[in-house]
């Protein structure tokens, strides 16, 4: 069977030729994507369609975008969400202190309908995240990071941003792109997105990575790393995540952790060397002695996991 091939929009400028194509130019630029990733990249570039990443802190989401915006040699930027997030730090805001010098200085004694006019202009205007990736020239890749930590009445401030591309600014009218950034807002799973922002974008799950997968992003990531401590490594943060941890290591952790040990000189690491260097991995006191116990055998039921994991398939140790 022959699979057609997708139609561009009129105007569109095509990122991606295919799936394939998304998976291997994110890989030169470290970022190893799986198929699901591809083909989700690749239908909201031709669908110029917002892409949910949802998933546990630390899996990749934010780096994703980035990375996105690095291969395209599209310009990122970023809107970090917040509590008490309004539309002055995401959307825009007038530059006040330049309005008040522009009407103590005005010796025309003008009306006040031309005064208001003149304030009110392009010139007065201060773009935040959201304004500026819509009115960029450029090719632009828009990040909304961490959507969750706002209010849910806060998300009707990207609604508009999210479905037509454009932004309504009652003093100057509505502003339109020329040229659709790319869209990606992260959620780590804090609350429920409401179905209004869900329905206007894609959706991708990314979850912590396979200990093969790990371990290629642990050699493509970390220089000099030896492909035997790269899987230990991997194999060790599989299984310390399985605990019930305050806070479970990211990969970027990880990666700080592969770092960590060949800064140290380490060719391989044991279970009994590995608790020296956990504070790189885990971040509460609490974490780190679960993971020492775990490690060091203490837990009669959780070590035999440890182990079972630890050995490579097929070595017989």
């Amino acid at each position: 069977m022959t699979t057609a091939k997708p139609a561009e929009q009129p105007g569109q400028v095509a990122r991606f030729a295919s799936p394939g194509d998304v998976v291997d130019r994110l890989r030169d630029a470290d970022y190893l994507a799986d198929p699901t990733i591809g083909l989700t990249v690749f239908i909201a570039d031709r669908l110029e369609k917002p892409v949910l990443v949802e998933g546990p802190a630390g899996v990749g989401k934010t780096e994703l975008a980035r990375s996105v915006a690095a291969v395209t040699g599209a310009r990122l930027i970023r809107l970090q969400c917040y509590e008490g997030l309004d539309e002055s730090k995401a959307l825009y805001e007038w530059n006040y202190k330049k309005q008040l010098l522009r009407i103590q200085v005005d010796e025309r004694r003008e009306t006040w309908s031309e005064l208001e006019e003149d304030i009110f202009s392009e010139a007065f205007l201060l773009a935040r995240p959201l304004l500026a990736a819509i009115r960029a020239d450029e090719p632009v890749v828009l990040l909304i990071d961490e959507v969750d930590r706002v209010e849910v009445e806060a998300e009707a401030l990207m609604l508009e941003v999210l479905s037509d591309f454009q932004i309504t600014i009652p003093e100057l009218g509505t502003m339109a792109a020329s040229r659709r950034p790319m869209v990606f807002l992260t959620s780590n799973d804090t609350r429920d997105l409401s179905e209004a922002l869900r329905r206007r974008c894609l959706y991708l799950r990314i979850e912590y990575p396979t200990i093969e997968r790990e371990r290629d992003i642990l050699l493509a990531r970390v220089p000099g790393l030896a492909a035997d401590l790269a899987d230990h490594v991997a194999r060790i943060v599989a299984s310390i995540r399985r605990l019930d941890l305050k806070k479970p290591p990211s990969i970027s952790e990880a990666i700080d952790w592969a770092r960590t040990l060949v800064l140290l000189g380490a060719g391989s690491i044991s279970k009994a060397e590995t608790p020296e260097t956990l504070h790189v991995l885990l971040k509460y006191e609490a974490d780190i002695e679960k993971a020492r116990v775990e490690l060091s055998g203490g837990a009669p039921a959780a070590a035999p996991r440890f182990v079972d994991d630890f050995r490579r398939p097929g070595s017989g140790e």
